[in-house]
């Protein structure tokens, strides 16, 4: 973390194991504040999109010249996974601000609140909405990770919920209709429950997510330590399956040793399956203390990675995995 009102380093990695190398910057929202920047994706003209709090820059990653990211949207308070659409269009949800907003952001930086997830805290006033939801009481995160499937169809990770949302869009990349407006109680715009594509409680925490090119999808389940895949066939979630979760420490039974530290966004590189982790002080993850993140002169920031194979039909897992 750099110190206030400096810019944030954003790296390019190699799976090699070479040094960091800095590429670009996102800069700090004040002369006091410390940038905080959250999701990342590469569009389709090679630049870097980068979420941080209520904004989206964006940077042609350049390792001999890194430049300070630009503001390419403004006004989505939260905003964390990034994905593309076939169309060129960036989409995000709200994250930690539990309204479960996704915003569609058009290539000419037009940005529109198309859907929301069905927030934790009902605003109407009635049901679950009798909660506050505050710190480390009640997980509000609807709207986390997002990622489209190969038919244009959209993915939403639900941290609360332990779930995955499903919109369907139709070739010209509107959203289809008869999949809102279920309950009078929520906005015009919020997704029926039957758009839960999957729900299972080893989900619960999921945040980043990722798919493979047979249509499976990779989860980050932070609140857990774990790693999970759901398998898929013709877009059908047909089994959720641990690959892996954090081993108990002797004497403690805690999973907060590693090689997993709250894990936030996984993604594919041919066989192996890499995911960031954020080291938050959350369930499996609590305390933070442990592990390679966080200490003093520890390590800030870690990738960690999955190489081993097991062979399920139609399915290659990792199942062991290290992480620096």
């Amino acid at each position: 973390q750099p110190p206030a009102g400096q810019p944030c380093p954003v790296f390019r990695l190699s799976l090699s194991g070479a040094m960091p190398v800095v590429v670009g910057m996102v800069p700090a929202p004040s002369a006091t504040g410390q940038c905080s920047p959250s999701g990342i994706a590469l569009g389709p003209s090679g630049a870097l999109f980068i979420s941080e709090a209520d904004k989206i820059y964006s940077v042609m990653p350049n390792a001999s010249t890194p430049a300070l990211a630009t503001v390419y949207a403004a006004g989505v308070p939260g905003t964390n996974g990034l994905a593309f659409d076939r169309h060129g269009s960036l989409w995000t949800g709200d994250g930690t601000t539990g309204q479960g907003r996704v915003w569609q952001i058009t290539p000419d930086g037009v940005v529109t609140e198309v859907l929301r997830i069905q927030p934790m805290a009902n605003p109407a006033g009635v049901g679950r909405s009798a909660v506050t939801l505050p710190p480390n009481t009640a997980q509000p995160l609807v709207a986390n990770g997002v990622a489209f499937e190969t038919d244009g169809d959209m993915l939403v990770a639900d941290t609360a919920r332990g779930a995955i949302w499903r919109v369907a869009f139709d070739r010209n990349g509107v959203m289809k209709d008869n999949q809102t407006g279920c309950d009078a109680t929520f906005t015009a715009n919020t997704l029926c429950l039957s758009r839960v594509w999957v729900a299972h409680p080893l989900l619960e925490g999921a945040d980043g997510i990722a798919l493979d090119r047979s249509g499976n999808v990779w989860v980050a389940a932070n609140e857990r330590n774990a790693i999970v895949v759901v398998a898929a066939h013709e877009g059908r979630a047909r089994a959720v399956i641990e690959v892996l979760r954090n081993p108990p420490s002797a004497g403690t039974g805690l999973r907060n040793a590693g090689p997993l530290e709250f894990p936030t966004s996984p993604f594919l590189l041919g066989n192996k399956l890499c995911t960031a982790n954020s080291d938050g002080n959350r369930r499996d993850n609590s305390p933070n203390s442990a592990g390679e993140l966080g200490g003093a002169g520890a390590p800030k920031g870690k990738i960690s990675c999955m190489d081993p194979h097991l062979s399920i039909p139609g399915l290659p897992l990792p199942v062991s995995g290290h992480g620096h």
